[in-house]
């Protein structure tokens, strides 16, 4: 594993926000969701498409908070523009399994 020092870790703008919008998205290569997540202020609200089908429903997602990488540029992801990197981490069979508070927290939060 490479090194890294503080000053590059204190490059990404990961912030709290709260899922806003989701729908199913069939066109993505590896079935996935798409997600609108507001991050309040000057953020505003921001895309995501991510691959959480296996233990998240659109509609099971929606008021949750999650945490993103906010100052990626925008890809493209079939014909949906993914504007943030929604975290997640692994669980034992390799699906997605999001980061997030534990607690309530304001949106737009930064990752200290």
């Amino acid at each position: 594993m490479a090194e890294i020092v503080f000053d590059d870790f204190m490059k990404l703008d990961i912030r709290v926000g709260v899922v806003t919008r989701a729908e199913p998205y069939p066109e993505a290569r590896r079935p996935a969701i798409k997600l609108w997540v507001d991050f309040g202020g000057t953020l505003g609200e921001r895309k995501s498409s991510a691959q959480l089908t296996a233990h998240y429903t659109p509609e099971t997602l929606i008021g949750t908070s999650v945490m993103a990488v906010v100052n990626f540029p925008p890809r493209q992801i079939g014909k949906f523009i993914s504007e943030i990197l929604v975290l997640g981490v692994p669980d034992a069979a390799g699906e997605v399994v999001l980061i997030r508070p534990d607690m309530d927290v304001p949106i737009g939060g930064s990752l200290f």
